[in-house]
């Protein structure tokens, strides 16, 4: 199988003769071997692991994205942000805790632009209400 990992700025990952790959979406972790089916699923954060057929192993740290699977053969990963890596603890420990906190950051920002919005309809409405008062006197 092909593994492809990309970000919109690069291509992370591009392994052409990968045995497995175990991944994780919302429902929780799962394996691609040879032969799956067309699959389509949003990634968490979480970690991207593989097989090669020389049975050595890599890993991809991915903020989140979606993976597809076709033809049984190719799985293609996009997501915002990934970090390969060798060592599964500081995957782990350092970089999945920076995408959370980033994306904890990211919702707040959210939330915040949110009310900035629905306080400026509301301050719109209001002043269309007043104006629309006075028109009809």
């Amino acid at each position: 199988m092909r593994l492809s990992i990309v970000t919109p700025l690069q291509v992370a990952v591009d392994e052409p003769d990968v045995l497995s790959v175990r991944a994780e979406d919302n429902s929780g972790s799962f394996g691609i071997l040879p032969g799956h089916a067309d699959f389509l699923t949003s990634l968490a954060i979480s970690i991207v692991r593989w097989q090669r057929r020389d049975a050595s192993s890599g890993l991809c740290a991915v903020r989140g994205g979606v993976m597809t699977v076709a033809s049984g053969s190719e799985i293609s990963i996009a997501t915002r942000e990934a970090v390969v890596g060798t060592d599964l603890a500081t995957l782990d420990e350092v970089v999945l805790e920076r995408f959370h906190g980033e994306l904890d950051e990211e919702r707040t920002q959210n939330v915040e632009a949110t009310r900035l919005h629905l306080d400026m309809i509301r301050r719109l409405v209001a002043r269309a209400g007043v104006a629309s008062g006075a028109d009809a006197m």
